[in-house]
């Protein structure tokens, strides 16, 4: 084992700083008084343990300087990377902006990964009322969680570390992005990775060194193996879907290090918080970005405190780094972005952008439901809660069956582009909440159900974001237009055929899988089963999926919808860039949280190939005697 027991009694004993972690309680993610026993002394177990609290290494306040050489806006899965990246130079003074706060010890346990959502930490987004999607929620309005907290939604997600295929990368620089090949970005996937199981996956796809571990999770339940041997079943082989082929079967490798999750704070912020040129602000709305109107550069940021607003200059760049609903919401507010509904909120139009907002898409899925042979008893109880406790291992290290995914290609797809046009995520046997931690403990009397969830990777269905109002702190309001294009349905209604086709295989009937036959709401009419069914039933049982993309994209100089060149340079606005999901011109087909990284790494050596003068790997001061290392590490 990575992390021997005396170690782990080491760490669990010696916490030399003091723990003033906030956030919700775990008590309180699962539903409060009922769980309060249980789940507290759960939490102070857990947070007792200084290799999850971390109190150490938790980002520390200091007094802000008046400007900086780089302002990043937005601390999540990209901006955390590029500040980190960025810091690497000593002479440059970074400020990294969060409109959340730091993480709390509860996000560090994987089984947990759901308990947060909707929680402080959660922006907890909802569309606008959908026409074609989320029809049974309440005023059909699709539940967007992201992440508002540093590290972002790599602090709530399921981990899975999921590059997308070749052709997704080799299509952005077919549609005029140089630079954004599949061979070209791949060298920075590469860069952050510290992969712990180099001997099982393909050569030449992986490294080790990075500041990123990945790993698959130190236990897989028994019905994971199954999954995967159901999909044998079927003809589909279990691989690394990030290596040489994209369509199989596998129990993913994840960003967790020892049973505990990594998010992009913990891993590329934390090692550096000592860092005297970076500083963290927590806790901070930006208002704005302030941008010169004749000259057109952007000069610094405009936030709010104590219900006034403040200024903080950028002698170099401003990066708006708030993924793909907080990004086009800045750019707007700050002037950017299609002109006429800027003038519709009373913003002055500082330039005509029409592409901010547009071009919004997201994967959808389905929750195709499975009974089993099993009491539908809480994974969670003082067993797996000691296991954890003492070895990082059992059901609280991982995700349940949420750990296995499958790439296929329906019958729209063609095979020969290796590009599957469906995932599949899976859902059960989740160690998150229990109201006595007795072994057994039922959660009704019915038996486990067991989900499998098809998902669409390449949808055509496009949305948009324009602002309610000219003030900061409104959400945005989102159209997400699910399933507006005739073709994504049909996609989906395959996915599910496959789900009870899998369902269906011998490996899985061992386990009494039985599809649940309950009709959905507002489905009673169609015939059970049919093509008619499984429509109508997915557009009012909407999975909206998480993997929100392209909403501020990557586009050449010719394409009068694209906000930023290959550099990820806003077009017309000099000194302003954009590094995020939002860049996509098309999503990645799988999780996007790698893809996201890579781009911050990609985007921040762009940076520093404007600002760093090229002299064999060194750059010059003011004094040309001296000569700066590049590589200082962490100082």
């Amino acid at each position: 084992m990575d992390f021997p027991f005396s170690h782990r009694w080491k760490a669990w004993m010696s916490c030399n700083c003091p723990v003033t972690q906030p956030g919700p309680t775990l008590a309180s993610t699962c539903g409060g008084a009922p769980f309060m026993l249980f789940m507290g002394l759960l939490e102070v177990f857990l947070r007792s343990q200084c290799d999850l609290e971390d109190p150490c290494g938790r980002p520390e306040q200091s007094p802000l300087f008046p400007e900086y050489d780089f302002i990043i806006v937005g601390g999540g899965s990209a901006g955390s990377v590029i500040a980190s990246r960025l810091s690497e130079i000593p002479e440059w003074r970074v400020l990294l902006i969060e409109a959340g706060l730091d993480e709390p010890t509860g996000t560090q346990v994987p089984s947990m990964f759901l308990n947060f959502l909707g929680s402080e930490i959660d922006w907890a987004y909802q569309t606008e009322p959908e026409t074609d999607a989320c029809l049974n929620e309440e005023e059909q309005r699709c539940y967007w969680p992201r992440g508002k907290v540093l590290g972002g939604t790599s602090v709530l997600n399921g981990m899975m570390y999921i590059r997308g295929s070749r052709k997704d990368y080799d299509n952005w620089a077919s549609m005029g992005n140089d630079g954004w090949s599949y061979n070209e970005v791949l060298p920075y996937f590469l860069k952050s990775e510290d992969n712990k199981q180099i001997d099982k996956v393909d050569r030449g796809y992986h490294s080790v060194g990075g500041l990123l571990t990945v790993s698959q999770f130190p236990y897989h339940p028994p019905l994971s193996r199954a999954i995967i041997k159901g999909g044998e079943e079927l003809g589909y082989k279990s691989r690394d879907l990030n290596g040489e082929k994209h369509v199989g079967f596998s129990i993913a490798q994840t960003t967790n290090r020892n049973g505990s999750r990594v998010s992009t704070s913990r891993a590329f912020l934390r090692p550096f918080k000592h860092r005297r040129n970076l500083q963290i602000l927590l806790n901070t709305t930006i208002s704005r970005i302030l941008i010169n109107p004749s000259t057109k550069e952007a000069y610094g940021i405009e936030y709010m405190k104590n219900g006034g607003r403040e200024v903080i200059y950028a002698t170099k760049e401003v990066i708006v780094s708030g993924g793909a609903v907080n990004s086009p919401q800045i750019m707007m507010l700050s002037g950017i972005g299609p002109a006429e509904h800027l003038k519709e909120v009373n913003i002055p139009v500082v330039h005509d952008l029409p592409g901010v907002g547009q071009n919004l898409h997201n994967h959808v899925a389905f929750f195709v439901n499975f009974n089993i042979n099993d009491t539908n008893s809480a994974p969670l109880n003082w067993a797996t809660a000691m296991e954890y406790l003492l070895f990082r291992d059992g059901l609280m290290s991982g995700t349940g069956i949420s750990e296995v995914t499958a790439m296929i290609n329906s019958k729209y797809a063609n095979p020969e582009d290796d590009h599957p046009d469906l995932q599949y995520f899976f859902g059960g046997f989740l160690a998150n909440c229990a109201r006595t931690g007795q072994v057994g403990e039922k959660l009704d009397n019915s038996t486990r159900q067991i989900q499998v969830i098809p998902a669409v990777l390449h949808p055509k269905s496009r949305g948009y974001i324009k602002l309610k109002d000219n003030n900061p702190l409104s959400h945005p309001l989102i159209y997400g237009r699910y399933y507006t294009h005739p073709d994504d349905i049909k996609v989906i209604v395959e996915g599910i055929k496959f789900a009870i086709k899998l369902g269906e295989t011998k490996a899985l009937r061992r386990y009494g899988f039985q599809l649940d036959k309950t009709p959905v709401e507002g489905c009673e009419s169609q015939q059970f089963g049919s093509d008619a069914y499984w429509e109508c039933a997915a557009k009012r049982q909407t999975g909206p999926e998480n993997h929100q993309a392209g909403s501020c994209k990557m586009g050449p100089e010719n394409d009068k919808m694209a906000v930023v060149n290959p550099h990820l340079q806003v077009y017309g606005i000099d000194r302003l860039r954009i590094i995020d999901a939002s860049i996509m011109p098309v999503v990645t087909s799988g999780n996007t949280n790698a893809p996201t990284i890579m781009i911050a790494e990609k985007g921040s050596d762009m940076i520093k190939q404007r600002w760093l003068t090229p002299a064999a790997g060194f750059f010059y001061t003011a004094s040309p005697s001296q000569r700066i290392d590049r590589q200082w590490g962490s100082w």
